[in-house]
């Protein structure tokens, strides 16, 4: 018994270990029959994969995209590469429907169909194909039906409807393509002639045509240009009369516009060449002290006494420059300012001149009016009445320049030798001429005064008598001889 038991031991771990690469054995097998579908590929799986849906057995199943388990021994797979084929279709001699013969140089692109069903018939007829073999197979499928579509359509139509000769080659080629698990991608059809050159006439006489519709008109616009031409000078006449008025008006609303956007353009400028000029300064100003940094970091260990020489020198000369600034912006300053201090102490001193030349007038008019007053007593109108009679000599100066004025060239009297008061013509001509003068008394109470008392006593008129008319008597032989001396 101790000997089975020793002997256990080994047997289990070495089922065990067989147990182990069985299992990972039996999932590397299944690992390795697992098959994934790539895009441009189609998975086609034979053998034993089922019956379809009317009750027979299945030839392939077909896998477009995915993945599926192949089973060992019953099943096997191969792939359908999905690349389009290209096929050059040269068709000569080909019978149209007119009889004529053309040729049609093709070129068919073609691919495996991956529609459901079609490609069931791509897995039967095409697996185990070359490209060579499968694009002989193609076309000899794309020359029939080419011939065939073109035996039905006429040469016009072939030449001029491109479009409906290639939808009529596409039906008949993609059922015939179907058949073997292909479909028809696309169709191009480089050029058709003919041995006969009907193709070539029908091009030329579309030329000609063509010439004579554009000569037709060339013609009818030349005639619609004349027209319009003429029309088109009456519409300039009166557009360009409306255009007139409206070019003044716009220029100068334009003149209004191009001030405004100078002036905006000035400012703006202004506005920028300040930014700049402040930006400049303040990367100048980064850029220095950034090199200043850089310097020192970088030559800090071997050149320290000369970077702080070189630190020294920038700032005292930058503490020099600043300093300079200051005192020329303080020297303009301070000029300003005395300037202006000594316009102001200038005209300060002016008006103080003026107003003590004033008050100093002012002063010795007052002091000589309190004398005038003093020297009349101490009444006010005798100093007025002082003051009037120093003035009297001007006033009747001005009396007299009244009537100096007055010139007589000539004076005729004819005297009656008698008047109604008892004087003669001449007389009482000249009497009225003095009388015509304002009396002094009536000159000072226009003023708004009155004479003295001596001045203002007006003269009584004498008394009538028994002597009157004698003087008056005697006094008219001598008004005559003033009066002939006048005259």
């Amino acid at each position: 018994m101790p000997i089975l038991t020793a002997l256990n031991g080994p047997y289990v771990i070495a089922l065990i270990l067989v147990i182990v690469f069985v299992f990972f054995g039996a999932m590397l097998a299944i690992l390795s029959r697992y098959r994934k579908c790539p895009s441009d590929k189609i998975l086609v799986i034979y053998g034993k994969v089922g019956q379809g849906a009317d009750g027979s057995a299945r030839s392939a199943k077909c896998i477009h995209g995915g993945a599926a388990f192949i089973w060992p021994v019953i099943q096997s797979y191969q792939y359908l590469d999905l690349t389009p084929i290209s096929i050059n279709v040269d068709l000569r001699n080909a019978l149209s429907r007119q009889n004529i013969r053309i040729d049609v140089p093709s070129r068919f692109t073609v691919g495996i169909s991956t529609e459901h069903g079609i490609i069931q018939n791509a897995a039967e007829r095409l697996m185990g194909l070359k490209l060579n073999e499968v694009q002989e197979l193609a076309k000899d499928i794309l020359f029939g039906q080419l011939r065939l579509v073109i035996a039905t359509m006429d040469i016009e139509e072939i030449n001029t409807n491109r479009d409906k000769f290639l939808e009529a080659v596409a039906l008949n080629v993609e059922v015939e393509l179907k058949k073997i698990g292909l479909r028809l991608i696309n169709v191009n059809v480089t050029d058709i002639s003919d041995e006969s050159g009907y193709i070539e006439a029908l091009g030329k006489e579309a030329a000609a045509q063509a010439i004579n519709d554009a000569k037709r008109s060339v013609a009818e616009k030349d005639r619609d240009g004349t027209i319009g031409e003429a029309n088109a000078v009456r519409d300039q006449r009166i557009a360009v009369s409306l255009a007139n008025s409206e070019a003044v008006k716009g220029e100068n609303t334009a003149k209004i516009e191009v001030a405004d956007s100078d002036a905006l353009r000035r400012e703006r400028e202004a506005e920028a060449t300040r930014r700049a000029t402040a930006a400049e300064k303040v990367q100048s100003a980064k850029a220095l002290e950034e090199a200043y940094a850089a310097e020192q970091a970088a030559e800090q260990a071997r050149y320290a006494r000369e970077q702080a020489t070189m630190q020294a020198d920038v700032i005292v000369r930058a503490e020099i420059d600043k300093r300079t600034v200051e005192i020329a912006a303080e020297a303009d300053a301070e000029q300003i300012r005395r300037r202006a201090k000594g316009e102001a102490d200038g005209i300060f001193v002016k008006m103080e001149a003026q107003a003590r030349g004033t008050e100093e007038i002012l002063t010795r008019q007052a002091a000589g009016l309190r004398k005038i007053v003093e020297a009349a007593g101490g009444s006010l109108d005798g100093a007025v009445r002082m003051m009037i009679t120093d003035k009297l000599e001007d006033l009747v100066k001005l009396q007299v320049e009244a009537v100096s004025g007055l010139k007589i060239d000539k004076v005729t009297v004819w005297d009656g030798a008698g008047g109604g008061d008892g004087k003669s013509a001449t007389a009482g001509f000249l009497s009225g001429l003095l009388k015509s003068l304002p009396p002094l008394n009536d000159v000072y109470k226009m003023a708004g005064l009155e004479l003295p008392e001596p001045l203002a006593v007006e003269p009584k008129a004498p008394p009538a008598g028994p002597d009157t008319e004698p003087k008056a008597a005697a006094a008219e032989p001598k008004t005559q001889d003033a009066a002939q001396t006048a005259s």
